[in-house]
């Protein structure tokens, strides 16, 4: 497995990238970064060019991207803009794959939120149009999109695992995936057994924090994190893990937190 983080939850700065943690997450020895798409198609070419040096200062790739619509976006709805939302999509992945990026992480719950009054049912018809129209723009630049489902509080639609697996299914494309993210998995309290079952065809890329609080994980003295990484063993997952958690002092839990996931990846390794 190749471990990273997702520093836009870190952010200090005014361009909400996290890019100021770069050289911590470097030193602690993460394997690679994700930075928030929206946030950089909305920076400025010297900001974009001061972030590409950075990385390249640092030998460290930006893997995996998240946020990849704006909030402002409407996807879902009678004021749904799919014409616009395709065209800055083509512009957003090619930034990512000039970044380097293999996956890029469709959550986007304030711009997919079906708004009130309209048919939960018509706005998931509009998301399945929409990524059947950009997944062959991610094809070309390499990209796999990763479908996140989000806990009901931040959205609603797309709330489970399982739910992401079906709209994959229902997209009908190579390039679009799944992403399960164990805070969300474990705030809907979706049984480990979607996981198990549909994991080994879906799930292409992996988010973590510790559930209460939505922290930097720091130890499993009852084993939830080992299930977890076990049942990834068990469908043959070796792929990438991203932390995108809060902390209060990153330069701290950063490295106490990759040692913490390399071994409990490790041992579910072993005892599969």
């Amino acid at each position: 497995m190749r471990f990273g983080c997702c520093l836009n939850m870190l952010s200090t700065q005014p361009d909400g990238t996290g890019a100021e943690h770069l050289d911590t997450l470097k030193a602690a020895g993460y394997d690679y970064v994700e930075l928030p798409l929206a946030e950089m198609c909305a920076m400025p070419e010297d900001g974009l060019l001061r972030l590409r040096e950075k990385l390249a200062s640092l030998d460290l790739s930006c893997e995996t991207c998240n946020n990849f619509f704006p909030k402002t976006f409407c996807l879902t709805g009678a004021d749904a803009e799919p014409a616009r939302a395709a065209e800055y999509a083509a512009r957003a992945l090619a930034l990512a794959a000039s970044l380097g990026a293999k996956r890029v992480v469709f959550g986007s719950g304030p711009a997919k939120n079906v708004p009130d009054g309209f048919p939960i049912s018509s706005g998931y018809e509009q998301v399945v149009r929409l990524l059947q129209t950009i997944a062959p723009i991610a094809a070309e630049q390499g990209i796999t999109i990763a479908i996140e489902p989000l806990r009901k509080a931040e959205c609603n639609l797309i709330n489970t695992f399982a739910e992401g697996c079906r709209l994959a299914e229902d997209v009908a494309h190579p390039n679009v995936k799944v992403l399960v993210d164990y805070y969300h998995f474990n705030v809907e309290q979706e049984p480990m057994e979607n996981l198990r079952t549909l994991g080994g065809k879906w799930l292409t890329h992996v988010h973590f924090a510790e559930p209460a609080g939505r922290i930097y994980p720091e130890a499993d003295p009852e084993g939830r994190y080992l299930a977890f990484f076990r049942t990834l063993a068990e469908i043959h997952y070796d792929g990438r893990v991203s932390i995108e958690a809060y902390s209060a002092d990153y330069r701290a839990q950063a490295g106490a937190a990759l040692r913490l996931m390399r071994e409990v990846a490790e041992n579910a390794a072993e005892r599969k």
